[in-house]
């Protein structure tokens, strides 16, 4: 049973591993094509919106504080708000309209 874990946790190292050290094994030149960087600075943004989204529409409160909190994001992120601004940003709207309207 020991030897199982070891193995998953082996696996598991790997496939965490691979994702981060190709990049820099692909990218060996100084400077990324220009088309590639304006893709590569939208990603958190998608990836902030694919994890908000289902918060809005799947929230047990009311559905109005998924709106606000969503519109709360998206401002920040209109801004070029780095993504931890966005996150507590919105964090911090909706604990205070919590307070206030709970």
């Amino acid at each position: 049973m020991l030897d199982s874990y070891i193995w998953i946790i082996l696996g598991m190292a790997a496939v965490t591993y691979i994702p981060r050290m190709l990049p820099l094994v692909a990218f060996q030149t100084e400077s990324i094509p220009p088309i590639l960087r304006g893709v590569l600075k939208n990603v958190p943004y998608a990836i902030l919106g694919a994890l908000i989204f289902p918060g809005i529409v799947t929230f047990n409160g009311e559905l109005w504080m998924g709106i606000v909190g969503a519109l709360t994001a998206f401002i920040a992120a209109y801004f070029g708000a780095s993504l931890i601004v966005i996150v507590i940003s919105s964090i911090g709207v909706l604990s205070i309209c919590s307070l206030l309207f709970a």
